[in-house]
């Protein structure tokens, strides 16, 4: 699930609603480019798309003046001490051994130790302000997520129709998490990216987040961009991206990097010290290490205390230090060290595959290349 670039609505949406809205002049043009988009990934779609996105989302005193992009005092004062990004290829070192047996979650027959959790009936009214109930905890009539063969094997399938998560029913620390995944070929949002995530130290209410998902830091699947960082808090009413509770912390070390949307920000060992955090909530992952679409990906997630490393087809991309939650709005912050692990579903098919947990004690180091 990504929210900065934001990919999750759609242009016809704000056709639909544009009665409702005070639709400006760039908002109308990137509507219009949008509606010509494939949905596969070019730089130009991407940052267009995140524009309407942020703008349908952020609610309507957005619509005028677009989502963060890097324009104003305050969003200029963030990033400004922000180094250069170091494209250094990044390795990794020191791979821990498992300090005790591994554990296959996904048993290859059924989700038995999973539970599921729906969202709204309607995936686009997630993000859209709507008013109703979820489907809620363990009512997925319509096969949301079900076990089928793929490429010969069993996978889990995430046909990303509804909002919601398949939610570990343990809740884990200190591990190793290994997880294959690759894109299906449906996607139910038009002129939408494929999108989907690994929450992990997920903790508190079920649909905490837009009714959807618990609150957690997130492991983002997203085309070209597998690996970056977000942190997903507690929404709040009347429902908007303005009135979150941004309940989960995260620091990362950044660097600058002028070709993807604002904060500009990539994964760079040594760099400075940033929190992930609103208007600047996302940190991109160091490299596009992702497959092409319809090749199978390892992904692997290293969580030890309240630190984590993303690894995506044997590249580290991403390493977060001080993770953290508060339990309520303005509360003290807690660090956050364990949870449960959620699989998404979020508007495209997702199939994932050997699915297993080993307990470890201790990180892999990331290490630039000289």
């Amino acid at each position: 699930m990504e929210m900065a670039p934001v990919l999750i609505a759609q242009a016809p949406f704000l056709r639909r609603h544009s009665d409702q809205v005070a639709v400006s002049l760039p908002l109308a043009g990137a509507l219009n480019y949008a509606e010509q988009c494939t949905g596969e990934f070019d730089m130009k779609c991407w940052q267009i798309t995140s524009f309407i996105t942020a703008t349908a989302i952020l609610g309507s005193p957005v619509i005028a003046q677009g989502p963060p992009d890097g324009s104003s005092a305050r969003e200029k004062a963030i990033i400004k001490a922000d180094p250069l990004f170091d494209p250094r290829p990044l390795v990794l070192r020191r791979i821990p051994k498992a300090i005790g047996r591994s554990t296959k979650l996904f048993n290859g027959r059924d989700l038995e130790g999973w539970d599921t959790w729906l969202g709204l009936p309607n995936a686009a009214d997630t993000y859209a302000g709507a008013h109703g109930d979820p489907i809620g905890l363990n009512h997925d009539e319509h096969r949301v997520f079900s076990v089928v063969a793929e490429d010969g094997a069993p996978a889990i399938l995430a046909n990303g129709k509804v909002f919601g998560g398949l939610i570990s029913k343990g809740d884990y620390r200190n591990y190793h998490l290994h997880v294959e995944f690759k894109w299906g070929g449906n996607t139910w949002i038009d002129h939408f990216p494929r999108n989907n995530g690994i929450l992990y130290h997920s903790q508190g209410p079920y649909g905490a987040f837009f009714k959807s998902w618990m609150s957690a830091v997130e492991f983002e699947i997203v085309p070209h961009s597998v690996g970056m960082i977000l942190t997903v808090g507690a929404s709040r009413s009347p429902m908007s991206f303005q009135n979150v509770d941004w309940r989960v912390g995260a620091r990362t070390t950044v660097g600058r990097d002028n070709n993807i949307p604002y904060p500009f920000r990539r994964f760079m060992p040594g760099g400075r010290l940033v929190p992930v955090t609103a208007p600047a909530f996302n940190v991109e992952a160091a490299v596009d290490a992702e497959k092409p679409i319809g090749e199978w990906n390892s992904l692997d997630l290293y969580v030890v205390g309240s630190r984590s490393v993303h690894v995506v087809n044997g590249r580290p991309v991403m390493v977060a230090q001080d993770l953290t939650i508060t339990d309520r709005p303005g509360g003290a912050k807690r660090p956050l060290s364990h949870g449960r692990i959620q699989l998404q579903s979020e508007g495209a098919e997702t199939y994932f595959r050997n699915v297993v947990i080993e307990p470890i004690a201790r990180l892999p180091r990331v290490v630039p290349q000289r």
